[in-house]
């Protein structure tokens, strides 16, 4: 069943994170990301700092359940969309970086998933939570560029990718300020279709972004000798990985109790 509310989202990644410990699976890094974006979240909500609490919450659960439903289809080996698909089959190898590991995750769950929760929740109304999707937005792009540097204790030549600077390389390819822009337009579009002409939409969406994550996922040229060269020194135990960013996140986390209601300013 899914989640109806943000703290069982919450306890549905910290299951995922422990998992993930448990079985020395890959699959702990993006929910170890994302469990520290919902708690800020949650925790930005006790304390008021949002317009609407209650409507901050049904936008996050609702944007957070497409994450844990694709997991779930993954898992139980049920059709889902390409763009998870890849994120989830890269979890099961051992080149990919972290970093890597992260970005696919977030190019599925923000370049698609974003903008399907936004038409879910507007109501016809895209005007009116448009707010909610900047905040989330926001707290992403800050907890995202904050764990990427956390990286670099495990990641400790993570610094290199600085020589790609210049060119294509996988950092600028996924830009968190593109990705929301580009994810508010989808939002937009698809909350005009209505039935078959919805269901095509998220596909194209999913095509596209599924073509991104294929870049991501397969340098080539001189950065795929680069990502090889920092790959090297990366640490090789997942469980070790999950357990370090988890563990700083949590410490800069204010955790409230599990059963704390988010209330309205």
């Amino acid at each position: 069943m899914s989640a109806t509310t943000i703290n069982q989202i919450i306890n549905s990644l910290q299951a995922i994170i422990t998992e993930s410990i448990a079985t020395n699976s890959r699959m702990g890094y993006f929910a170890s990301l994302y469990y520290k974006v919902t708690a800020s979240v949650r925790d930005g909500i006790v304390k008021g700092q949002f317009e609407n609490g209650p409507r901050m919450e049904k936008f996050d659960v609702v944007f957070a359940n497409r994450y844990l439903d694709a997991l779930s289809a993954w898992k139980n080996k049920q059709p889902l969309s390409d763009s998870w698909r890849i994120a989830f089959e890269m979890t099961e190898k051992s080149s990919p970086l972290v970093l890597q590991q992260l970005l696919l995750g977030m190019n599925a769950h923000i370049n698609l998933d974003l903008g399907i929760a936004a038409a879910e929740v507007s109501d016809g109304n895209m005007d009116g939570v448009q707010k909610d999707f900047d905040s989330i937005n926001t707290i992403i792009s800050a907890l995202t560029y904050e764990v990427i540097n956390e990286i670099t204790r495990v990641s400790p030549l993570l610094s290199l990718l600085g020589l790609h600077a210049s060119n294509y390389s996988i950092l600028i390819q996924f830009s968190i300020s593109n990705a929301r822009d580009g994810a508010w337009c989808f939002a937009e579009d698809l909350q005009k279709k209505q039935n078959l002409a919805y269901t095509e939409c998220i596909a194209a969406r999913d095509k596209t972004i599924t073509q991104l994550a294929g870049g991501l996922a397969h340098a080539t040229g001189i950065m795929r000798v680069t990502l090889w060269i920092i790959h090297v020194f990366e640490w090789r135990s997942p469980s070790k990985i999950i357990n370090a960013l988890h563990s700083y996140q949590k410490e800069k986390i204010v955790v409230n109790p599990v059963n704390a209601t988010p209330t309205a300013t």
